[in-house]
């Protein structure tokens, strides 16, 4: 497994499309600091950025990765290789590819610009690791879809729906239900539809970091009062830990059934 990942890492480096990601977060990163020099305010500016655009690149990206691979693929599965070290290598070499570039990107200028002599190393190091999770998450959800479609254009659509569900849908079918069920307590249901999106999970944990819950008005108190203890905060990082490894597991899965 490790040759393949280190094979498609290192493909995936040398790609056109990972130099035009990593650029385009070393210029947001400049950009940012020409208009305001604050770390702290650099780094809030940056939470909805990181937020709708890291998934929408690990969508877009992992899906074509997996039919653009495709022939090689089924030329691997000729080999006497196991199915499950083919995708796992895939998936890692692809996910950490994409990370490496998110991170090395807003790396440079917030160095530049001294995060580390900043009090908001924290919250920008928070955002990194939120900005790795939500990569790992929306791959794997990706060649999930990939291997469940072989049609490529009914893959692209469903994969960009998904995004569009979590992304958007989810938050309006969310605040429907809290202004449906007003009169009654919502406490437990608004904390339970936020475990089952990565997004929204991802959202209210750096808005509780940054000290901006306030924000969110009565939800913001009820999410303070659960996740802004330790169990939550332990709690909310294995919740996101399980959006990487239950999708993982299911791609793995789907591989091994798959008649190609």
């Amino acid at each position: 497994m490790i040759k393949i990942l280190k094979y498609s890492f290192f493909d995936l480096m040398r790609s056109r499309w990972s130099y035009i990601y990593f650029l385009f977060y070393l210029v947001l990163g400049f950009i940012l600091f020409f208009l305001n020099e604050e770390v702290s305010k650099a780094v809030i500016t940056l939470l909805n950025i990181i937020i709708v655009l890291t998934p929408l690149i690990g969508t877009i990206f992992g899906v074509m990765y997996y039919y653009s691979s495709k022939e090689f693929t089924e030329l691997l599965l000729a080999q006497p290789l196991k199915r499950t070290t083919i995708f796992l290598g895939q998936y890692l070499g692809l996910s950490l590819s994409l990370a490496l570039s998110l991170i090395i990107g807003l790396g440079i200028p917030f160095v530049i610009y001294g995060v580390f002599l900043s009090s908001a190393i924290w919250d920008f190091a928070t955002l990194l690791l939120i900005g790795g999770f939500l990569t790992f998450i929306f791959v794997a959800l990706s060649f999930l879809i990939g291997l469940s479609f072989n049609d490529k254009i009914k893959g692209f659509g469903f994969a960009i729906l998904m995004w569009l569900f979590l992304a958007v849908i989810y938050d309006g079918i969310f605040l429907l239900s809290m202004i449906i069920f007003d009169d009654y307590p919502l406490d437990k249901f608004a904390l339970g539809m936020t475990l089952f999106n990565p997004i929204d999970l991802s959202r209210i944990l750096i808005l509780l970091k940054l000290d901006i819950s306030a924000l969110l008005g009565y939800t913001g108190a009820v999410f303070q009062k659960f996740f802004g203890t330790s169990l939550g905060m332990i709690l909310s990082t294995t919740i996101l830990s399980l959006w990487v490894l239950i999708p993982g597991w299911l791609m793995i899965r789907k591989a091994k059934k798959k008649d190609f």
